[in-house]
Formats: C-alpha cells, sequence, structure tokens
C-alpha cells in the first residue's frame, strides 16, 4: 500500500506460482503451451492464437485452469495487456539453454520494462497500478529457436495476487488506489495483505481518495507537505465516509499513502485514505471486523464499492497440477 513498498518480481512457469524476487519492475513470466499438430481443442488453438496476439490485446483465464488463456475486449474484466514482443535471439543464439527463473526475471525486466514504459505513453509509475509482465516461451519451444518475449501490464495485489482490471491501461490514470469500502486482510506479520471483505477480519479500510493535484498543481509536493494535506483532506474523506464515526472511540487511526517523486513525475496524483488500528506495542496493526461506512438511507447514497477480485496466488511450494 505504501509508496516506498519493495517491488517485486514473479515469476510463473507452466502455471504454477513461484517465490518473489526483489528487482527492478514487477514482472511476471508465464510459460504457455502452444497448440500440438492435430490436436482437436479448441481451448489449445485459442490459447495459442492468445499467447501470439498483437499487441494491445488484453488476455484472461480462469483461475482453475490457467492454460485456458484466451482473448478478450479489453473493455471485459482482464488480467493481462499484451504491450509488444521482444526479440531475444541476439543475446540467447541456439546454442544457449533455456535461461532458469532468476534469468527470466532479469531478462523480463530488462527487455520489457522499456517496452511497457514505450506502451503507456512514455510513462511507467513504478509504484502505480500497472506492473510489467510477461508471456514466456517453453523450453520445448527454446529448444526449437522461439526467443520471443511477450511483454505486458498487470495489476496485482500487495501479495502478488492477479487483480482484474477494467479497459486498456493506455491513457489510464495510473495511482495505485482501491476503491471506497475495499478493505485489506490483516497479515501474520501484522500488516496489510490482499482485498477481502470487510465482514472478515482484516487490517485496514479504504474509506476514501483523495486528488493532490486539487491541492499541489504545480511541482512535486514532499511527504512531509504531503501528510500536512492529507491529514486535513483524508479527515474529510473519512468523516463522509463514515457520517462521522468517532475513529478515537473505536480504537481506530486514519493513515493514508502518499506518492513518491517517480510516481509524480509519471503523472499519478490519487492515494488512498483508509482507517485501521494500530497495536498499542507499536508492532503493526490489529484486526478489525465489520465496515464504518454510514448506514445510507434509501435512495440517498450508492451502494458501497466492492472489493475488487483478488486472483489466486497460490504459495510458492504449489505443484503446477498437470
Amino acid at each position: 500500500m505504501a509508496a516506498t513498498e519493495t517491488i517485486r518480481t514473479r515469476l510463473v512457469m507452466t502455471g504454477a506460482f513461484v517465490g518473489a524476487l526483489a528487482l527492478l519492475a514487477l514482472s511476471m513470466l508465464f510459460s504457455w503451451p502452444v497448440r500440438v499438430p492435430g490436436a482437436a481443442s479448441s481451448t489449445a488453438d485459442e490459447a495459442a492464437a492468445a499467447f501470439d496476439a498483437p499487441t494491445g490485446t488484453c488476455l484472461d483465464w480462469p483461475a482453475e485452469n490457467p492454460r485456458a488463456l484466451r482473448r478478450l475486449d479489453c473493455a471485459q474484466p482482464h488480467i493481462f495487456e499484451l504491450t509488444d514482443s521482444v526479440e531475444i535471439s541476439a543475446d540467447y543464439p541456439s546454442s544457449a539453454p533455456p535461461p532458469d527463473e532468476k534469468q527470466w526475471q532479469q531478462i523480463a525486466n530488462d527487455k520489457c520494462t522499456p517496452v511497457v514504459t514505450q506502451y503507456l505513453g512514455g510513462k511507467l509509475d513504478p509504484f502505480g497500478r500497472y506492473s510489467v509482465s510477461a508471456l514466456k516461451p517453453t523450453d520445448d519451444q527454446w529448444r526449437a529457436g522461439d526467443r520471443k518475449l511477450r511483454c505486458g501490464v498487470h495489476r496485482v495485489t500487495p501479495s502478488g495476487a492477479r487483480v482484474a482490471t477494467i479497459g486498456s491501461a493506455v491513457g489510464q490514470d495510473q495511482s495505485n488506489v482501491f476503491d471506497p469500502g475495499t478493505c485489506f486482510a490483516l497479515t501474520e506479520t501484522k500488516g496489510v495483505g490482499d482485498p477481502i471483505g470487510c465482514d472478515k477480519a482484516h487490517a485496514v479500510e479504504v474509506v476514501g481518495n483523495v486528488d493532490l493535484s486539487q491541492a499541489f498543481p504545480a511541482d512535486f509536493p514532499q511527504v512531509d507537505i504531503q501528510n500536512t494535506k492529507l491529514a486535513e483532506l483524508c479527515a474529510v474523506a473519512g468523516n463522509q465516509y463514515s457520517g462521522g464515526v468517532d475513529l478515537a472511540a473505536k480504537k481506530l487511526s486514519l493513515d493514508w499513502d502518499t506518492l513518491d517523486a517517480q510516481s509524480w513525475t509519471a503523472g499519478s496524483r490519487k492515494v488512498s485514505c483508509k482507517v485501521g488500528a494500530l497495536l498499542a506495542d507499536g508492532s503493526g496493526l490489529a484486526p478489525v471486523t465489520g465496515s464504518i461506512k454510514a448506514t445510507e438511507p434509501a435512495g440517498d447514497q450508492p451502494p458501497a464499492t466492492q472489493p475488487p477480485p483478488a486472483g489466486d496466488a497460490p504459495p510458492p511450494s504449489s505443484p503446477p497440477g498437470g
């Protein structure tokens, strides 16, 4: 949630999620089987077509069967958007063995980050809504001479789980905000996890989003200046959201995200305001159950926004399942 959160790199090989490594950009690599000659599977045909789809194509696949890759209109919820393909044969000739996990992660960061940045109009918020991602050839494809990396973007939760998005990433506000009414799980380390229902024990609840461009229309405001203004703006947002709930009486605290200079340069201006319960010893957050959103008179206000889908995120040890 914080702007200074470590950027993670995740690698997916043949549909199995494996551990994260901290590198330059958040990349997720996938290895997808192409159509087997003679196979009579429409799913396999579609997966093959999707794997080699043109720039700007949006893709999706069911959590229970990630090999059922399919193309979608970007106006529909999807979890991957192809930005361009990169040929890496100059660096990896026919005699080169398939890269290992760490090498693939580095290749994706080095080769796809510039491609994604260009696709997004020359600006990529390294702490923003979108992260660098890639589809890579299988080992068999590699040995057959395929050296094409299919670069793309996706959105992930704090743990790296996929979040469905709507609309092309091109021209979108890259601010990494979630809708008011979104609650985030409490992790074992007493920190902020992935979106979860507010009726379950959670760490924080988003109570509003603030656009800092209205307060700072010109140069980047330093974090201490942001904090001063956000204390005022988020108090207003939280009061409107909760209907004037006394946070102190509920042992809750108001908090907010801030923007990094890199995010500001990329055009991000929005941050989330949120509430949570700090542990007395300062070691982290305490669990909170239930939303603080005000009870709304019928027809007075729109319903609370539901948390966005978190996707699946099997633990690193999970087998690919075939």
